[in-house]
């Protein structure tokens, strides 16, 4: 519908049933719970078992999206979902799969990698086709197995992450509420702050590879330490001002849930306080694309988001890129 606005009618959210902790950790690499907890705020997270995977759980949080908004799979015109940890390694994508576990058979699908931020990209993109008048139904899901990418010998990586999907579906709908605007941005010379190293077209899968562990998830913890707390905030005011609005009209602040110093930093650069931050990284770790529209999910489901309340979204991920919305729930 030309002119209309994209507003959330729907939201879901799958985890895995097995709940690692830290003190399980404790016993498989040399960490403590103290050590963890004190310097990322995380407790436990969920870890996928082996009937799990990326796709499941994308097409469980899809499905709750559609029953909450009370919507057919067959008026589902998009399905984007956002993840740097696909079903397959090249193709078919998992959006591809996941339209056809639906049975959303007039769908277009397609994935989406902008890591950590992908959620805020896949929300950006599902908002140009609505308002451009292209779709009316856009289903965006952040799905992710990042257990499958971890080396579980590396303490400074392994306990910082978990698996999970979360999804909203967006539908076009009078301008009195939806999203408001999209921020989004990249810096491609920190690309090896936070990457894969082998599985492309670089270092394509082989037995060297294999044996030296570089299809894992490697990190400078520092730098992009560094990066996220500048990153996250200047997106987030961006998307406010884009908004016409300024931060004492924020509600809710749903930030990446990937490190409480991080969210705690970015929300007194913002002017916040924790009674308007929306945390649970302490429940889940970083769940990277899944995070944000998990924790919204919860949000929604626990009574912190209701009518016309402002809520702002802001992430950041290896790219390295960044990304902000901000929503008037409807």
């Amino acid at each position: 519908m030309l002119g209309s606005r994209a507003r959330i009618s729907g939201w879901g959210k799958s985890l895995p049933e097995r709940v690692l902790t830290n003190a399980e950790l404790e016993k498989m690499v040399e960490t403590s719970d103290d050590w963890i907890h004190s310097r990322t705020g995380i407790r436990e997270r969920r870890i996928a078992g082996p009937n799990e995977t990326t796709f499941t759980l994308a097409v469980e949080a899809g499905r709750q999206a559609l029953r909450a908004a009370g919507t057919a799979a067959l008026d589902v015109d998009l399905i984007i979902v956002c993840t740097f940890s696909p079903e397959f390694g090249g193709m078919p994508s998992t959006a591809s799969l996941v339209q056809h576990a639906l049975g959303a058979t007039r769908a277009g699908a397609f994935d989406l990698n902008a890591a950590c931020s992908g959620f805020i990209y896949g929300l950006a993109m599902a908002q140009a086709t609505i308002n451009a008048g292209m779709n009316d139904t856009v289903l965006v899901i952040g799905a992710e197995t990042m257990s499958r990418l971890l080396d579980w010998s590396d303490r400074s990586t392994c306990v910082l992450f978990g698996d999970g999907a979360g999804a909203t579906l967006l539908q076009s709908g009078p301008e009195s509420a939806g999203l408001l605007s999209c921020v989004l941005g990249s810096d491609g010379s920190g690309g090896e702050l936070l990457y894969v190293p082998a599985g492309g077209s670089r270092h394509p899968a082989s037995l060297q590879s294999v044996e030296g562990a570089q299809h894992f998830i490697r990190m400078n913890g520092k730098e992009v330490y560094k990066f996220a707390i500048t990153a996250a905030p200047r997106a987030a005011l961006e998307a406010v001002a884009r908004a016409g609005l300024s931060m004492e009209d924020v509600d809710l602040f749903i930030p990446h849930q990937a490190n409480t110093r991080i969210i705690h930093s970015a929300a007194a650069s913002l002017g916040l306080t924790l009674e308007r931050v929306f945390i649970n990284v302490d429940r889940y770790g970083n769940t990277s694309a899944a995070s944000i529209p998990i924790a919204l999910c919860e949000a929604v489901e626990s009574g912190r988001i209701g009518p016309g309340d402002t809520v702002l979204l802001s992430g950041f991920g290896g790219g390295l890129t960044w990304g902000a919305a901000v929503i008037q729930w409807g």
